[in-house]
């Protein structure tokens, strides 16, 4: 019975490896690699490093596991972690690439009439900065991790990320080392991280549909419900989102300014199980 387990383990560990090695080689992984400036400079490639480090998650095993502690791989962990710290790897335009040539295929695949959408999302990242956690409601030790997806309805795709740390020099637990150089990207993505997130979402929209990836709207929640970011993104695509009552946030309605939540209040409500409960056209500052 073990014997025949063992053999079952193995085929399926097999199987496994085919469908990865296909989809590696289909999409054309070592390119993309290389037009990011992930390239060899000695040793293993980073190829087959990058085959590594990918299999882990399907194979149900940590870092530790797989390449720490794994005397069966053909190079040592060392290899690994330079590969993934290396300041001039640009993951950033590596991770959109790829990303964009799974949404193409998935395009081929849907229904011109299905709506895409590009969904602005963050997630905490606990470690190295002071930054307040809106879900929590606390600050905590960590950086923002500022997602752009792609979604048809049924799928999601990571696109562009941003690693947030604070805008405050006095919150930051480390600095950056004045040994980086300054024209890698790894430098470049520390600057990025010392600014306001609010600041980067149109950049980020900019650089996707810059690569041809198509969408309908934009969606976020009410974290991002600004009226000068609305005004910003909305001059790529139409935007949905969640609005929050904020003080310092007012709209025009019937030539009133008037916080979010008194605008509610003034609504009419359509009576019963409405999908829709009531509905205005309202003015911001920006427009």
């Amino acid at each position: 019975m073990d014997i025949t387990k063992q053999y079952q383990k193995q085929q399926e560990a097999k199987r496994l490896q085919s469908k990865i090695s296909s989809f590696l080689s289909d999409v054309k992984i070592g390119t993309l690699l290389n037009k990011s400036g992930i390239r060899k400079l000695r040793g293993v490639s980073p190829l087959t490093l990058f085959a590594v480090i990918f299999m882990l998650p399907f194979e149900g095993v940590n870092f530790s596991q797989g390449i720490v502690r794994n005397q069966a791989l053909g190079f040592k962990k060392d290899a690994a972690y330079d590969f993934l710290k290396n300041p001039r790897h640009n993951w950033r335009k590596f991770m959109l690439s790829l990303a964009t040539v799974v949404v193409r295929f998935f395009d081929v695949l849907t229904d011109e009439k299905r709506e895409k959408v590009l969904i602005f999302d963050d997630s905490t990242y606990d470690r190295l900065a002071w930054i307040y956690d809106h879900n929590r409601g606390r600050s905590l030790k960590g950086f923002k991790l500022l997602t752009l997806g792609w979604s048809d309805g049924n799928s999601f795709l990571p696109l562009d990320f941003v690693l947030c740390s604070s805008a405050k020099a006095d919150k930051r637990l480390q600095g950056i080392k004045k040994e980086l150089d300054k024209r890698t990207c790894g430098y470049k993505r520390r600057i990025v991280a010392m600014t306001k997130s609010t600041e980067h979402l149109e950049a980020m929209v900019k650089r996707v549909r810059g690569m041809g990836i198509r969408a309908d709207y934009i969606l976020m929640d009410s974290w991002f419900c600004f009226p000068a970011l609305l005004a910003r993104l909305g001059k790529h695509l139409p935007v949905i989102c969640m609005a929050k009552d904020i003080p310092k946030i007012f709209y025009r309605h019937k030539g009133q300014w008037v916080r979010l939540g008194r605008l509610y209040s003034l609504l009419r409500k359509r009576p019963g199980k409405a999908k829709i409960l009531t509905s205005v056209v309202v003015e911001t500052k920006k427009g």
